[in-house]
C-alpha cells in the first residue's frame, strides 16, 4: 500500500506544477516519491515480478500526470460535433508508456549497476528522450520539465543559455539529489551528511533563481528599432463557421476588423493561422491571381508602407509522378495534390512570400510514419478540420523582411511555438521580432490555448525576441524579451491587439547552441550504456577464468 500511496504522491506533485494553473516548484521534488518506491520495491519488497510492479506503478503515476495537465484534448470535437475521445486517449494513454519505459530503464540499470549509476543513467535518459521526444513524428514535448516555469519568467531568465532543455536538467538533477539526500540519511542518520547535501541542493536550486533575477532587473538589450504591429483576433469557430462562412465574407470581415482598429502607422498586419480562405485552400501557383491575396493587397494600398502577414491553408497540383513529394496524394487520374498550413506575407507590386509549418501536429496535421502505419491503420486520422492526409512542410525556416523598415518577422505558426531550438532557426535566418499565428480554438476554454500562450514566454527568453501573437479567439498578446506579458486580449472576444514591438538583432547563447545539455546527455546515456557492456563482459571473463 505504501509503493501505491508513493506513487500518488509523485503524480499529484507532477500535476499541481504545471502551468497554467499550478505552482512549479513542487517539481523540484515530484520524482522524488516515485524514486522511493522503485527503491523499496527493488530492495525490500517480497514481489516475485518487482520490474513489472515497478512498470506498473509508474504508469499509473505517468497517466494521471497526463491526463490532469493535458485532458483538455477532450475539447477537440469530431466532424459530427461530439467530443474527440481518441484526442485525449491516444496521447494520455501512449505518452504515459514512453514515460514508463524510461523510468523502467532507469530501474534496470540501477539495479545493474547500482543506485549512484543508476541516478546518472536516469538523468541521461530522461533528458534524450525528451530531446528524441522533440524531433520524431509523433512529437509531443507538451510535458517537458523546463516547460514548467513559463509562467515564472523571473527566476528563469538563463534559458538565453541552457534553453527549457536546461530547465530539465536543472529540475531533474535537483531530484535526484533530494532523493539521495534522503537515501543517505535513512542508511545513516547522520546530521552532518543531512546538513551538507540539504545545503547543496539549496545552492543548487536557489542561484540559478538569483542569477537570473539579476538579469531581469538589469535587462539592458539595446534595440535596433522598433515597428507598429497590429494583432488581428477574428473569433472564428474552427469547427463550423470557418468551413461554412462563404472565404470573401470571412476576409472582408477580417479587413473591416483590421481597418476599425488602424490608428496611425502600422507596419505589420498580423492575422492567425489559418485565417484564410475558410473552405478550401489556395493555390500556390495562382498566388498573384487569387482574388483573396489581391484583396489584401488593395487593403494595403490604403495603407502605404503596410505588409499583410496571415494564417492561411494553401496547396500544389502535380501533373506527373516525377519528383513527386511523399505528402502529395492522389485526387483524380494524371492530378496530385500536395496540401500546407501556410503564412504569407503580402505587399503591393511584390510577389507573394510563403513559409510552410515545419512543425505538424500528429494525428491532424501528419500521419506518423505513413509509409509504415497506413498499410495497418487506414485513414485513422483525427479529423479535427485538418486532414487525413500528411501535410508537406518547409525543410528550413524563413524570416519575412519588411521593406519599409528594419522588421524581419518570425512567422511562427501555432505547435512550431513548443519548440526551442526549432525557433532559434528562424533567429538565424534574420529574424528579429517573433510573430505567432495561432489558432487555439480547438479546445474551448480550457488549459490548453492557456499554456500554449505561456509556452510562448519561453521562446522569447531563449531568443530575447520580443513577439507578436495573434490568435483566432485569443488570447492574442505582445510578450516582450524578458518573457513578460505586456498587453494580452480576452479569449472569446472578436478584437485586435496594438503593439510595438522592439526588434532585437544579437543572437543569444542558445539561440547560437540550441539543446547543448541534450546533447551532452545523449552523449553520456551512449557512455553509461557501453560502461556497462564492459563490466558485464569483464564479470563473464572472470566467471569464467575462476571456472
Amino acid at each position: 500500500m505504501k509503493y501505491v500511496l508513493l506513487t500518488l504522491i509523485s503524480a499529484m506533485l507532477l500535476s499541481i506544477s504545471w502551468p497554467t494553473y499550478g505552482v512549479p516548484f513542487f517539481i523540484f521534488f515530484a520524482l522524488v516519491p516515485l524514486l522511493m518506491m522503485e527503491h523499496g520495491v527493488s530492495k525490500f519488497s517480497d514481489f516475485k515480478r518487482k520490474s513489472w510492479v515497478v512498470f506498473g506503478l509508474s504508469y499509473v503515476c505517468f497517466i494521471i500526470w497526463n491526463a490532469v495537465t493535458t485532458g483538455w484534448l477532450y475539447g477537440a470535437k469530431n466532424p459530427d460535433g461530439s467530443h474527440s475521445i481518441l484526442a485525449v486517449l491516444f496521447p494520455v494513454l501512449v505518452n504515459s508508456l514512453l514515460y514508463s519505459l524510461v523510468f523502467q530503464c532507469y530501474h534496470w540499470y540501477k539495479n545493474a549497476q547500482g543506485t549512484y549509476w543508476g541516478l546518472a543513467f536516469l538523468v541521461a535518459i530522461w533528458m534524450s528522450f525528451e530531446k528524441f521526444h522533440l524531433g520524431w513524428e509523433f512529437t509531443w514535448p507538451w510535458l517537458n520539465l523546463g516547460n514548467v516555469f513559463s509562467e515564472y519568467p523571473k527566476v528563469i531568465q538563463w534559458y538565453d543559455t541552457l534553453g527549457a532543455t536546461g530547465g530539465s536538467f536543472w529540475i531533474l538533477l535537483i531530484n535526484v539529489l533530494i532523493f539521495y539526500t534522503v537515501r543517505i540519511w535513512q542508511a545513516g542518520r547522520k546530521r552532518k551528511d543531512l546538513i551538507k547535501n540539504t545545503s547543496i541542493v539549496a545552492v543548487l536550486i536557489i542561484v540559478p533563481m538569483i542569477i537570473s533575477v539579476v538579469q531581469y532587473n538589469n535587462f539592458n538589450k539595446k534595440p535596433t528599432g522598433s515597428v507598429n504591429v497590429l494583432m488581428l483576433q477574428p473569433d472564428l469557430d474552427p469547427y463550423a463557421e470557418k468551413y461554412s462562412k462563404d472565404s470573401l465574407i470571412i476576409e472582408n470581415d477580417l479587413l473591416d476588423l483590421a481597418e476599425k482598429n488602424s490608428k496611425g502607422k502600422i507596419d505589420y498586419y498580423i492575422a492567425p493561422e489559418t485565417a484564410l480562405p475558410g473552405r478550401g485552400s489556395i493555390s500556390e501557383r495562382g498566388f498573384e491571381k487569387s482574388v483573396i491575396l489581391n484583396n489584401l493587397k488593395t487593403f494595403l494600398s490604403k495603407h502605404p508602407g503596410s505588409v499583410f502577414a496571415t494564417g492561411i491553408s494553401s496547396h500544389k497540383f502535380y501533373t506527373s509522378e516525377e519528383n513527386l513529394p511523399k505528402e502529395a496524394y492522389q485526387l483524380n487520374p494524371g492530378l496530385w495534390v500536395e496540401s500546407f498550413n501556410s503564412a504569407v506575407q503580402v505587399i503591393p507590386n511584390r510577389k507573394v512570400e510563403v513559409y510552410h509549418k515545419g512543425k505538424l501536429v500528429p494525428g491532424v496535421e501528419i500521419f506518423p510514419y505513413m509509409s509504415y502505419l497506413k498499410p495497418i491503420l487506414g485513414d485513422a486520422m483525427l479529423n479535427l478540420g485538418g486532414t487525413v492526409a500528411s501535410l508537406g512542410t518547409d525543410k528550413e525556416r524563413m524570416a519575412f523582411a519588411n521593406p519599409f523598415n528594419k522588421g524581419k518577422m518570425a512567422p511562427i505558426i501555432c505547435y512550431e511555438s513548443i519548440y526551442g531550438e526549432f525557433t532559434g532557426e528562424y533567429v538565424k535566418k534574420g529574424a528579429n521580432f517573433l510573430g505567432i499565428m495561432t489558432n487555439d480554438s480547438w479546445w474551448g476554454v480550457s488549459e490548453g490555448h492557456r499554456q500554449l500562450l505561456s509556452y510562448a514566454k519561453l521562446r522569447a527568453i531563449e531568443t530575447r525576441r520580443e513577439i507578436a501573437r495573434a490568435a483566432n479567439s485569443g488570447i492574442s498578446a505582445h510578450i516582450d524579451a524578458r518573457g513578460e506579458i505586456i498587453e494580452d486580449t480576452f479569449y472569446g472576444d472578436k478584437t485586435a491587439l496594438f503593439a510595438k514591438i522592439q526588434l532585437y538583432d544579437e543572437m543569444s547563447f542558445y539561440t547560437r547552441a540550441g539543446d547543448l545539455l541534450s546533447r551532452f546527455s545523449i552523449f553520456a546515456l551512449g557512455f553509461l550504456l557501453f560502461y556497462f557492456l564492459i563490466t558485464r563482459f569483464q564479470e563473464k571473463t572472470r566467471k569464467g577464468r575462476a571456472a
